[in-house]
This record gives structure tokens, C-alpha cells and sequence, in this order.
């Protein structure tokens, strides 16, 4: 059963309710805002030239390897939905975590082409593949994980001098699409995973089947997943009401499969009068606080 998360705990900036313009500008006042984390960033390019990383590394005053690192996908859009305020909270925290928001080098808070390839599991054996949703080229997901786990986070730990125990990895929408796949076919990547709103629409339904032989490939490990989502939001895009729980066949399907793995623990939370974009930023600041809090 999923808990019901209020409003009134969130306690942080006030959520819009509107799905936001395509080319709808970033906007982050935690880097021009004074805060107890300080910000910097880097730049890469992926292997094939086509898609161009910026990389917002936020740091609290103290770090060393006990310290939780977050990474966030849709990095710009992570970084705007971040404030001077819950910052300083999070940095008088009982773990006050590294956050690592993994955007795009554009001006937009959404880079959709590029995220859409970056984010979505490949299917088949076909050379190309496009989204069923934009048609835009997609199916990158296990290139950008290698690039994310074989080249950011190395960068990331060289800049920070650490090797951290506990890293987790934050998505929402396609994001949290890519981060089930991440837990489901590379389960030892991460040690805690943050989906929210996953589109589990995508591809009828292609990253539930990816659950089939998880247990064998924990090999020991016991990774953690938070599973969130808003009680206003459509099954998919196509839908016009919102889905409620009790006729979400493939979330409930997902559950199912993901609690009968033993070593995988799961928790799940709904979001009391979300819909599917003021998910992002109330998904973001609850894993944040609840990783700030060891949990």
C-alpha cells in the first residue's frame, strides 16, 4: 500500500501547477543566491559528439566518504527547483549530501531531444529507434549510464576527494524511467534509486519486463528504490483523467513484481493533489530531505 504524502510536509516553496513551455528558459537563483552549498560545474561532450553535458556539482562546507551523493538527472530543471532555503536546511542536516545535477549545456530547463535519447532503454535489435511519444531518436540509456558511471562520477569523486559509500540517483518522468532501468539491469550501480513519475507507459510497458531476473542479478547487493508519484496524474500522456491506484494496472503490475525480490527494498509514496509536472520538483525535495536525514 502506498503511503499518502501531504502537502503540508513538503513545507518548502510553493509547487506551480502548470505543465511548463517546451522551450521555457532555466532559471536557477541557487547559483546567483548566497547559500551554504557552493556550486560549481564542468562540461563534456558524449562519445559521439551529439549531445553536450553541463554538470552543477553542489558541495556543503564538509565532505568526506561518509557523505550521501545525489545524482539528479535533468539537471537544469533539478537546478531550478532548488532554493537557498532548502539548501541551508539540508546543510544543517544529519547527512548533508553532495548533489550532482547531471543537465545539459543549453539555456533551456528541459533539453527534450537529447534527454529523450539519453533516457529511454533500447529496444530490440533494431540500428535505429525512435520515441513513440516524439519521434526523436532514442534507446541511449545504457550508453548514457555507462558515460554517467564510467566518466562523471570518476570526475566528480576526483573533485571532491572521496569515495562515497552511499550514492543515489534521482529521475522524474523519462528521468525516473532511466532510473529503473538503471536499478533493474545494473542494480550495483547505485545504492538507493529515486523514481518519480516513471513513464511506465513507455513502449507498452518495456521496463516492467526488465524486473524478470533482477534477484539473480543483486548478486548480494540490497539496493534501495523509492518509488513516488502524484495522485493527479495520468496513467499516460494520452490519458485524460488521472490514474488512481486502485486502476493503475502497471504500477500496481511493477510493485507486484519488485516486492517479491528478495534483497530489493521498495517503498512507495503517492503525493495528494500532484499532477505530473509539480511532481519533479515536490519528488526531488523529498528524496533530498530524506536522504539529508540517513534514511
Amino acid at each position: 500500500m502506498g503511503r499518502w504524502i501531504s502537502l503540508v510536509l513538503l513545507l518548502i516553496t510553493p509547487l506551480a501547477v502548470a505543465r511548463p513551455a517546451p522551450d521555457q528558459l532555466m532559471d536557477a537563483p541557487v547559483l546567483r543566491q548566497a547559500s551554504a552549498y557552493s556550486f560549481s560545474s564542468l562540461e563534456l561532450d558524449s562519445a559521439d559528439g551529439a549531445r553536450h553535458y553541463r554538470i552543477w556539482l553542489g558541495q556543503p562546507s564538509t565532505v568526506s566518504d561518509a557523505t550521501p551523493v545525489a545524482y539528479l538527472l535533468d539537471g537544469n530543471a533539478a537546478m531550478a527547483a532548488l532554493d537557498s532555503q532548502s539548501l541551508d536546511r539540508l546543510a544543517h542536516s544529519v547527512a548533508p549530501p553532495v548533489l550532482v545535477a547531471v543537465g545539459y549545456a543549453t539555456p533551456l530547463r528541459i533539453e527534450r531531444t537529447a534527454r529523450t535519447f539519453d533516457y529511454t532503454p533500447k529496444v530490440g535489435s533494431a540500428t535505429q529507434q525512435r520515441d513513440p511519444l516524439t519521434a526523436v531518436p532514442s534507446g541511449g540509456a545504457d550508453v548514457f549510464l555507462d558515460l554517467l558511471t564510467g566518466t562523471v562520477r570518476p570526475l566528480i569523486n576526483q573533485r571532491l576527494g572521496i569515495t562515497p559509500q552511499r550514492q543515489l540517483l534521482w529521475g522524474h518522468s523519462y528521468g525516473g524511467l532511466l532510473v529503473l532501468h538503471a536499478l533493474l539491469t545494473r542494480p550495483q550501480a547505485f545504492d538507493d534509486y529515486a523514481a518519480a513519475s516513471p513513464s511506465l507507459w513507455w513502449n507498452q510497458g518495456l521496463i516492467t519486463a526488465e524486473a524478470h531476473g533482477l534477484a539473480q542479478r543483486l548478486r548480494g547487493s540490497q539496493p534501495r528504490l523509492l518509488l513516488m508519484r502524484g495522485d493527479q496524474e495520468p496513467a499516460s500522456p494520452g490519458a485524460v483523467s488521472p490514474a488512481k491506484e486502485a486502476s493503475d494496472t502497471a504500477f500496481k503490475a511493477l510493485l507486484g513484481t519488485l516486492h517479491r525480490v528478495d534483497g530489493l527494498h521498495v517503498r512507495h509514496l503517492t503525493f495528494t493533489g500532484l499532477g505530473h509536472g509539480p511532481m519533479l520538483p515536490a519528488s526531488l525535495r523529498y528524496t533530498l530531505q530524506m536522504l539529508s536525514q540517513g534514511r
